[in-house]
């Protein structure tokens, strides 16, 4: 299974922390962010990843390398210069992935956690003769933030609407997808939108048209780690999480020897 993780752009959201590194080589508790969607691609199958850096990139070859040490068979790169939108820096992804073949694309700076959906399902629907697309949404306080999925009958999606001032729901999409290679088709038929950019919105849209696309909703946990608070919140969730999974280790070492004795 192919995997793209798109880990460019400027992150001048988050001000100084992004002057000399790129966002993605940034430290979420214990592991740089890069780290977790490589972990949750490679869960889901993937053998052969491209990652798709920009600003200040050097790093990430020696940082990943060939990608072995996650369980990958290789791994690849991709240079987007500037910040053209996420579906300008999908593009870069065309040569890579083998005509007709499915893809699963996740944005560098989104961490999930408990991943709890039948993702086999999801790809087959993305291989099916069909070729459909597959999104992963989440039940969220403030949709506003993000790109919000609007369900209708038979569970349909109908919308998606980029950073709604009045949402018409709280299921906002994740940064992660399965893609048809059609895909990589659509993108250049999209014009840039007022900010400038080619939306992954309107990718969505596309296959939303036509009635090709499907969706799951993650239970788990998911962090977008984009502005100043969220980095900090997604540094203390996983922290309480590896103190969690720290602590339970403990308790079975402490129950071993109670019992031994």
């Amino acid at each position: 299974m192919y995997g793209i993780i798109l880990a460019g752009g400027l992150g001048t959201r988050l001000g100084s922390l992004t002057t000399v590194i790129n966002k993605h080589l940034l430290p979420v508790y214990d592991s740089p962010m890069i780290f977790y969607p490589i972990r949750t691609l490679v869960s889901l199958g993937v053998t052969k990843l491209l990652i798709v850096v920009g600003g200040n990139s050097d790093s990430f070859i020696k940082l990943i390398g060939d990608g072995k040490q996650f369980g990958l068979s290789s791994a690849y790169y991709a240079y987007q210069d500037g910040e053209g939108g996420i579906a300008d820096a999908l593009k870069l992804g065309r040569n890579f992935v083998p005509e007709g073949s499915p893809f699963i694309l996740c944005l560098g700076d989104n961490i999930f956690d408990d991943l709890n959906f039948d993702i086999q399902l999801a790809l087959n629907n993305a291989s099916s003769p069909i070729d459909s697309a597959t999104i992963v949404l989440k039940e969220v306080s403030n949709p506003q933030r993000f790109g919000v999925a609007t369900v209708g009958r038979n569970n349909i999606i109908t919308e998606i609407e980029e950073k709604p001032e009045n949402p018409k729901s709280n299921l906002a999409v994740t940064g992660l997808y399965i893609y048809p290679y059609e895909a990589f088709k659509v993108i250049e038929t999209l014009k840039p939108s007022n900010r400038g950019e080619l939306e992954i919105t309107d990718l969505n849209n596309y296959f939303i048209k036509d009635y090709r696309i499907a969706w799951v909703k993650h239970e788990g946990t998911w962090l977008d780690c984009g502005t100043i608070n969220s980095l900090y919140n997604s540094n203390t969730v996983m922290a309480s999480k590896g103190r969690n999974k720290k602590d339970v280790k403990k308790f079975e070492k402490v129950m071993s020897i109670v019992n031994i004795s």
